[in-house]
């Protein structure tokens, strides 16, 4: 049976939403660099790069739209800190693959006393990731509780990361 609505379902809109979230950070970081990279050859695949997560995140923002909505709460928006945000933002997704590889090392492991190395390095990439949520939580650069908000706030850096130049 094939899916009839007209709109995304919640579980991919979520995934949408850490793909360009994601994906706009590194390229707003890859163009930053871009212009202090001297070797030729890492040059050229810093740029392609650079084009892939371009088209990439042209592609996802176009399924924006498709996104289920939900009722707005029409609180006025502070103003957002994009240098907080952005560094923030860094270290959410290290305490995310950190928490991720951790996690799966752990079902790798056969040695008792490594096993229990990484649980402690686990659950210190867990308490991480509790700090640096709240920290953009409670400032308003993670509106984590307003879907639409949050959607929206993909949207406006895609396209910050899209029109900054390299």
């Amino acid at each position: 049976m094939k899916p009839t609505h007209s709109h995304l379902a919640w579980h991919e809109t979520l995934e949408l939403h850490e793909l360009v979230a994601a994906q706009s950070n590194a390229l707003m970081k890859l163009k930053k660099a871009y212009p202090k990279v001297k070797d030729p050859i890492l040059k050229t695949i810093y740029k392609q790069m650079i084009d892939t997560l371009t088209q990439n995140i042209i592609e996802l923002l176009k399924f924006y739209p498709l996104a289920p909505k939900t009722e707005r709460d029409d609180e006025e928006e502070e103003q957002r800190d994009n240098i907080s945000a952005t560094a923030a933002g860094d270290l959410l997704g290290l305490a995310k693959s950190s928490i991720n590889n951790y996690a799966t090392a752990l079902t790798e492991t056969a040695t008792p006393s490594l096993r229990k190395v990484f649980k402690k390095h686990l659950n210190g990439a867990i308490d991480n990731h509790a700090k640096i949520f709240n920290y953009l939580y409670e400032r308003n650069l993670y509106p984590a509780y307003d879907f639409n908000q949050l959607l929206q706030n993909d949207v406006n850096v895609a396209n910050k990361a899209l029109s900054q130049q390299f």
